[in-house]
């Protein structure tokens, strides 16, 4: 096993900042590209991370640290984000995310001693038992996730205009139709 509960923090608190810096003050044109229907561009990504850190990690934490019997924590709505999209501009959302990621965290500290809840388990509604440990370690690379897929987002918009150096780009090599 790899999880380090320090590890993760690290990680985590350095989300809101890594999108603030790569976003803010970017053009629409950057902000609204996305790889086609159904798909997600740089401001939709960053409404789904605010619906995460309201309904998504710290509420199925203190479920699992609260729930004596093995009833499922409740289902999250990855794409409710959709239904509800703000008008708020990208840096009040970038705002928005850093200060309830930041209150995340803080919960966090408080909330788990590694030694003694890391494998403490709770009941996911789709995958049955999962571990304090696994949903921890599941909001980091969910992060990362979505990091790459804004950069691999934006590269996309690109693609028809670098000509043949597209056989050197290995970002639009994984994103190719």
């Amino acid at each position: 096993m790899h999880f380090k509960m320090n590890e993760a923090i690290e990680l985590l608190e350095r989300t809101p900042q890594t999108l603030e810096y790569f976003l803010s003050g970017l053009s629409e044109g950057w902000l609204h590209c996305n790889e086609g229907e159904g798909t997600w561009n740089a401001i939709e990504v960053v409404e789904h991370l605010i619906e995460g850190e309201k309904n998504n990690w710290i509420p199925r934490l203190e479920f699992i640290l609260q729930e004596i019997s093995n009833n499922p924590f409740p289902p999250f709505d990855r794409f409710s984000h959709l239904k509800n999209m703000s008008q708020t501009s990208i840096d009040q959302k970038l705002q928005e995310f850093k200060a309830i990621r930041m209150q995340n965290i803080s919960k966090l500290k408080s909330l788990i001693e590694p030694d003694l809840h890391l494998e403490l388990e709770g009941s996911h509604p789709a995958f049955g038992t999962v571990k304090v440990r696994e949903l921890l370690s599941t909001w980091v690379v969910h992060d990362l996730t979505h990091i790459s897929q804004i950069v691999r987002v934006m590269a996309e918009r690109y693609r028809a205009d670098v000509g043949p150096w597209e056989e050197y780009l290995g970002i639009l090599k994984e994103t190719k139709h």
